[in-house]
């Protein structure tokens, strides 16, 4: 292995719930630097998911993460000429970021609302296992599951 190993940097946790999951997923909405915008729609979608449901917001956040987090994943694999899908487990961080992105891109594909109340919707189902989120998952677990014979190329 060439070089050093990269340094993790430890992120605050938010300033609303001291919660370290919920500063990562408002800097993966945030967009060219606008930190507080970010927060607004993070907060504003916990906010409608909680009158809607009568629930805790940030309680229905961790589920649907929970729930949209993969554990399996292909990744392409070239031997010999060929291009192989190889099924690999999820390792530690990538699994949230892998669930935060999904979440956030099928938040983003619905339309004619503002992002904080389509983000609540996503979340929302994803905690209930429905949406586009979690059909992200289920079709990437289906590939794992088909591209099985060739687990035995992974080495990672």
């Amino acid at each position: 292995m060439r070089g050093k190993k990269a340094v993790k940097k430890k992120i605050k946790p938010d300033p609303k719930f001291n919660n370290a999951n919920a500063a990562k997923f408002i800097n993966y909405i945030m967009e060219r630097g606008k930190k507080n915008v970010a927060r607004d729609i993070f907060y504003g979608s916990l906010d409608i998911i909680g009158e809607k449901t009568k629930d805790d917001g940030l309680h229905i956040f961790e589920k649907a993460l929970k729930n949209v987090t993969p554990v399996m994943e292909i990744k392409g694999k070239r031997v010999g000429g060929a291009n192989y899908q190889v099924p690999i487990m999820v390792k530690g961080a990538r699994k949230f970021q892998l669930a935060s992105r999904w979440l956030l891109t099928a938040a983003k594909a619905r339309k004619g609302k503002p992002m904080r109340e389509k983000l609540a919707m996503e979340l929302m189902d994803a905690a209930n296992n429905e949406g586009a989120a979690m059909k992200k998952k289920q079709d990437v677990q289906k590939q794992a599951e088909a591209n099985r014979a060739f687990a035995h190329f992974a080495r990672y």
